[in-house]
């Protein structure tokens, strides 16, 4: 076995998420420090990709805040992760949805798997 997979599972996190993919709504639940305090923010929106394996494993999230596209790559075994809620199970055909971001209004709806 290589030293650094050794290492990095060794040292991993094991935290359980609801299992997601690219076309569903999630909301993270985040930790934020400012200062001294720290809280709780909440980002919800459309998975657009899962990407890597392992530790390395990341997942980007876009909404729309005020008219703008906003998107946001979290890390999965991230400490500052709380929970991830799975809100809609979506259907698409593709595993990375990068043409979401050029849609807008209806165009930009992606349909609902029922679970």
């Amino acid at each position: 076995m290589d030293l650094m997979k050794f290492v990095e599972s060794e040292f991993a996190v094991k935290k359980e998420f609801p299992e997601f993919k690219a076309g569903d709504t999630i909301t993270v639940h985040y930790k934020i420090k400012e200062g001294n305090k720290e809280r709780i923010q909440n980002f919800r929106g459309v998975v657009l990709q899962r990407k890597g394996a392992g530790v390395t494993e990341t997942f980007t999230v876009r909404k729309i805040s005020g008219g703008i596209g906003v998107e946001r790559i979290f890390p999965v075994h991230s400490p500052f992760i709380e929970e991830v809620e799975l809100n809609k199970k979506g259907r698409v055909r593709r595993a990375r949805i990068f043409y979401l971001r050029d849609l807008t209004g209806k165009k930009a709806r992606i349909k609902e798997k029922r679970f």
